[in-house]
């Protein structure tokens, strides 16, 4: 990129995150009236919605690499970024570039300023603005189909103006809880919001209460509901397998294997195109093993909430197993909830704890951090320490922490992996972490 289109490019970073600055607004007429100013373009192209609290984004991507094994023009939405604001609107595995966010801005900014100006609060939110980004890219660029994950919950998210081919609920735990709900139940009557009239439905593993909900909203709405259970039954062992590592990607092999069921006729789908699509899925940050340059493996992978700390629990254990030592982990979580079973999985399996702080306003402290890590941590000869991204990585490739033969885990919040990932590989380009958060 030249001076003039970085200079260009660095106003309109500036201009969405006015946007960011503004805060999270809940709610679906906002997001109508914007796409229909724009002609409706999420009708122009069939579309797959996923929501869930965890494994919404590793579907997402299985669904998407399934379409495209079928040879579909296939977008995919998917959010936050992890690097470059770019990463959440993909068609075929391509970004969008800086160039194309530079002219969707300069089309975009003069309508949500209009609308801003007619009505009070009625401007796009920076969540909405990317949404209609994404929508116009997938219709212009002709995909045959758009896998769009939902934002944050379902039922108000800005996402949820689509009509689908299907709709997919991944799992339930508690996460965003003073937004969504503080039980289960709760929690997945939001989620569950995405479900509309006469359209099918597929339901990961869910627990009880969660489940009783969706099929509720399900049978409800008369939309046809299919679960992982029912199909796959209860041994994980005989569950699709995905590129991605670790048990629960199996539940997400399976939940994307039945979306792609589903909607099979439509798109000329076969267990040949559903097994290549698996076999091929790339989903950054989720238990990826890299090698740093000086050949010590380091595993990154984003377990930022109470239901993926017990699923990184069962991994660390794992790593444990398969190389004979207890990893250095090297974290930062964003609030109490999040941090105190990440710290209690990592406390059990690692022999040494770097705390780092995500720059994210909403990045818990050192002190909060330290207060959560078990005593029988130290106990056991554990070492804590607080240290920095810019310190434990100093440059592409390396890693400062641990001796030489350590093996390295980068784990906790999906901010401080995109942090991480961008000084190790400096090819992906400068963070965007200011326009990350939602």
């Amino acid at each position: 990129m030249n001076g003039d289109a970085a200079r260009d490019y660095a106003q309109v970073q500036e201009d969405l995150f006015a946007l960011k600055a503004r805060g999270v607004s809940f709610g679906i007429d906002r997001m109508r009236s914007f796409a229909a100013e724009l002609s409706n373009p999420e009708r122009a192209v069939s579309v797959i919605h996923i929501a869930g609290t965890n494994g919404k984004g590793s579907v997402a991507a299985m669904v998407a690499a399934i379409l495209r094994a079928a040879g579909h023009r296939t977008g995919l939405y998917t959010s936050p970024h992890l690097v470059r604001l770019g990463e959440r609107v993909q068609v075929d595995g391509v970004a969008l570039t800086d160039a194309e966010i530079m002219a969707y801005t300069r089309e975009l900014m003069p309508l949500a300023e209009r609308l801003e100006a007619a009505k009070p609060d009625w401007g796009p939110s920076f969540f909405e603005f990317m949404t209609a980004m994404a929508f116009l890219q997938f219709a212009r660029r002709g995909c045959d189909a758009a896998v769009i994950e939902v934002g944050l919950g379902g039922r108000l998210d800005a996402t949820n103006i689509v009509v689908p081919e299907v709709s997919v609920i991944t799992s339930i735990g508690l996460d965003h809880c003073e937004l969504l709900g503080h039980t289960l139940a709760e929690i997945a009557c939001e989620k569950a919001g995405i479900l509309k009239p006469g359209v099918p439905v597929v339901m990961g593993r869910l627990p009880p209460e969660a489940e009783a909900v969706v099929r509720a909203v399900a049978a409800e709405r008369g939309a046809p509901l299919t679960s992982v259970r029912e199909v796959f039954g209860e041994d994980v062992a005989a569950y699709p397998r995905a590129a991605l590592e670790g048990e629960y990607q199996s539940y997400n092999a399976a939940t994307a294997t039945l979306v792609a069921r589903a909607v099979a006729a439509k798109f000329g789908l076969t267990e040949a195109h559903i097994a290549a699509g698996l076999a091929n899925v790339n989903w950054p940050g989720r238990w990826q093993r890299t090698r740093l340059a000086d050949g010590r493996l380091l595993v990154l992978d984003a377990s930022h909430n109470p239901e993926g700390a017990g699923v990184l629990d069962g991994l660390l254990a794992r790593l444990v197993a398969e190389t004979g030592r207890r990893p250095v982990a090297i974290t930062g979580v964003l609030g109490t909830a999040r941090a105190r079973p990440l710290l209690a999985s990592l406390a059990r399996h690692a022999r040494e704890i770097y705390l780092v702080r995500p720059q994210q306003a909403r990045a818990s402290t050192f002190e909060d951090l330290e207060a959560l890590v078990p005593a029988a941590f130290a106990a056991g000869g554990g070492a804590l320490s607080r240290s920095s991204v810019e310190v434990l990585f100093p440059g592409p490739g390396v890693c400062t922490a641990g001796g030489p033969e350590d093996v390295l885990v980068v784990t906790g919040s999906i901010y401080l992996l995109g942090e991480v990932l961008a000084r190790l590989e400096p090819g992906r380009g400068a963070g965007e972490g200011r326009l990350q958060d939602f």
